[in-house]
């Protein structure tokens, strides 16, 4: 593959793409968990609420394993693997009040948020792969809505 990226750059950029690809798939399998175990007097709107979410986030995960793949490396597809490599943590057996539900996901896109920063710029800087660090800005300003919509909910 020649697109004027070296091997290492490419490993770099992948490295980076599946450990992201772990953490979105952790916090697309949290949002249906909510979607699926919300109760309340609010039921019907975050019901559909946490659905509009794990939907956009099933998106995002598809291309950020395909950017993986566009790059020449392989995009982890195992729950097994997703787990190994996310930084984000499951919630087993904890099925919160609807607030605590908000707050968990809103906490999850935040350390996404922040992780995305971070990985742009290692991408553009260090791995010389600009491709990539714009992509990783699209995927920075899609969190931060879905985190303004969090908020919004909570009233912050």
């Amino acid at each position: 593959m020649d697109i004027g990226l070296s091997q290492k750059d490419h490993e770099g950029s992948v490295k980076i793409l599946n450990q992201l690809l772990s953490d979105e798939y952790v916090l697309y399998t949290k949002s249906r968990n909510y979607h699926w175990n919300v109760v309340g007097s609010d039921f019907s709107e975050l019901h559909k609420f946490f659905e509009t979410q794990y939907e956009e986030l099933d998106d995002i995960v598809d291309e950020v394993a395909e950017r993986a793949r566009s790059l020449g490396g392989n995009s982890l597809g195992t729950l097994k693997e997703f787990l190994q490599h996310a930084k984000l943590k499951e919630s087993a057996d904890d099925y919160p009040e609807t607030k605590k539900m908000i707050a968990n996901l809103l906490n999850d896109h935040e350390q996404i948020i922040d992780g995305l920063r971070k990985s742009l710029e290692i991408c553009a800087e260090q791995y010389h792969d600009m491709g990539t660090s714009d992509f990783l800005t699209g995927l920075m300003e899609q969190h931060e809505k879905m985190a303004w919509m969090l908020r919004a909910y909570l009233g912050r």
